[in-house]
């Protein structure tokens, strides 16, 4: 174990069961206790945030870790207590019947300053033997688990993406600042004095007002609706797809301008600005930042760049991008984790999934097979979806059951678990649909949310929806933190220079010299096949990759 102590270091080897094996060494330089320890198996920590970038600042690279903040949030979440404190100094408390104290509100980035992965964070302060009196109880709380080799593979694969995390941003997402500036000048026009809208968003707005007939700010939702409704046209709101099923003069220009205000206030010339240096992006990724294990980031926006500004996103000279999106990946992990052995066999060929479905089970209707298998992980299951659904649960009945008794069990206040054990919270609130990956506008059109039998109150039915996507959502999570370790371990040994520099949900993309990009594609592929056996045991079911190796990020799509 290694706690920092100023600049130094509190260093203590540990035994299986958590306890010190041997005396506690105070070492005056924490960088230089790591470099020369070069023989750990693994670190174990308070806090990755604490302690990583200062290693990576001085060139030091750590193989393995143990995150004792991460395991406390699983372990809570595996209890049932997900949403209490989750610092070192709250697990602490606990174990002696103490006051709690209350984790600290989060932290705003600070663009285009220093990482303020160097700041203390929740424990600070924490007593060396405390920390260990911690790693111990989790040691033992990982034991009590459920499916304990599960639990710890999963704490495992969480602290690794915390390296991950540190690593891709200190390597950064390379950012072309002067591409950006003339797509912005040739998206959004010249900027006018005082900091107004562009000259293209403001012709848009005028021409929004011209529809009307009078003043409207097309910024302002609200006013929006009310100009709909005494123009006789009542709307619920101003989704793009509620605006497109009107037949009215203010739709089109109001379209155009949504689209280029978000790029305008998100990705603009501000954020510019602020976010970028030295040629590169540097967001503060979250692992585990959402209930499902879906990543976040700490400002920046690095997950929902438009796909005309990844134009700005360019390799360096001699370097190319090696783009991979995992092939269908929610269809694959339900038939991993329900073990249907129709399904499995389905998914257990690189090509197009829903063409073999469809060949199966629906006469060769790719559509319905995909409306089918969507509806019965997302819960649209109401009119032609509830049709889809049946044809579905009579060849892979296994599959249908899982999601199903999952949604049962939300719609009852069970938890579930992700196959790894990442456990639902206890209660749904307003935005998880959104933070687990459920679509909030029923994008496939297969109907409205409803729990497997359509029973229970609107709440029941909600959570039913959140925790039947949840588990496979969230084993989906489970598989990409894997995916995410073996990767970062075959480029280091095999002595690559390429780095990882970008992932989110599907997506991985990593930065190398163009002639380790067939290596490093080859690398991403193994790693997927890799992350289904360690994840989910011997299945059939494979886990490809559509890979893009490129110079701009836009030419991957």
């Amino acid at each position: 174990m290694a706690a920092a102590d100023g600049g130094g270091a509190l260093l203590a080897p540990l035994a299986r069961d958590g306890t010190p094996a041997g005396p506690v060494v105070a070492e005056p330089d924490l960088v230089e206790a790591v470099r020369s320890r070069p023989d750990v198996v693994r670190w174990v920590w308070r806090s990755t945030a604490e302690i990583y970038p200062r290693l990576l600042a001085a060139g030091v690279r750590v193989e393995r870790c143990y995150d004792i903040e991460c395991a406390e949030l699983l372990l809570l979440g595996h209890a049932g207590r997900l949403g209490e404190p989750r610092s070192a100094a709250a697990a602490l408390a606990r174990l002696d019947n103490a006051p709690v104290p209350p984790d600290p509100p989060a932290r705003s980035a600070e663009p285009g300053a220093q990482s303020s992965l160097f700041e203390p964070s929740s424990g600070a302060g924490v007593p060396f033997d405390g920390l260990l009196r911690v790693y111990a109880d989790q040691v033992r709380r990982h034991g009590a688990a459920e499916h304990p080799d599960r639990m710890r593979l999963l704490t495992a694969s969480e602290s690794a993406g915390m390296l991950v995390a540190a690593e891709m941003h200190r390597a950064g997402l390379p950012w072309r600042a002067d591409v950006h500036r003339e797509l912005l000048n040739g998206l959004l026009g010249e900027r006018y004095a005082g900091g107004g809208e562009p000259r293209r968003l403001a012709e848009l707005a005028d021409r929004v007002s011209a529809a009307f007939g009078r003043r409207v700010r097309p910024d302002l939702p609200a006013d929006v609706v009310k100009a709909f409704a005494q123009a006789g046209m009542p709307v619920k709101s101003t989704r793009r797809w509620e605006l497109a099923e009107l037949d009215h003069p203010a739709v089109e220009p109001l379209i155009a301008y949504k689209k280029l205000y978000r790029i305008w206030t998100a990705h603009g010339w501000s954020w510019l600005q602020d976010w970028v240096r030295e040629g590169r992006f540097r967001p503060e990724y979250q692992p585990g930042g959402t209930v499902s294990g879906r990543w976040t980031t700490n400002g920046g926006g690095a997950l929902q760049i438009p796909k005309v500004i990844r134009q700005a996103v360019i390799a360096d000279p001699g370097w190319r991008l090696v783009v991979a999106d995992a092939d269908q990946m929610e269809p694959r992990v339900l038939a991993a984790i329900s073990r249907d052995r129709g399904l499995m066999e389905v998914a257990g060929h690189d090509g197009d999934l829903y063409k073999a479905l469809s060949d199966r089970a629906f006469s060769g209707d790719r559509e319905h097979a995909k409306l089918a298998l969507l509806g019965a992980i997302y819960g649209q299951t109401s009119g032609d979806g509830l049709k889809n659904l049946a044809a579905l649960r009579r060849r892979f009945p296994l599959a249908v059951a899982y999601v199903d008794d999952a949604a049962r069990a939300g719609e009852e206040g069970r938890v579930v678990r992700t196959w790894l054990g990442r456990t639902s919270p206890p209660v749904v609130s307003a935005g998880q649909d959104e933070e687990a990956g459920i679509p909030q506008e029923d994008p496939e059109g297969a109907g409205d949310a409803q729990g497997p039998a359509g029973s229970g109150g609107g709440a029941a039915r909600a959570r039913g929806r959140f925790t039947r996507n949840f588990v496979v959502q969230g084993s989906a999570a489970d598989w990409a933190l894997l995916l995410l370790a073996g990767l970062r371990r075959t480029l280091f040994e095999r002595g690559l220079r390429a780095q990882l520099v970008f992932f989110q949900h599907d997506e991985v993309i990593v930065h190398c010299p163009a002639e380790e990009s067939a290596a490093v594609a080859e690398a991403i592929r193994a790693a997927g096949e890799l992350a289904g056996r360690t994840a989910f045991g011997e299945t059939p079911v494979r886990f490809p990759f559509t890979v893009a190796v490129v110079e701009r990020y836009a030419d991957a799509k």
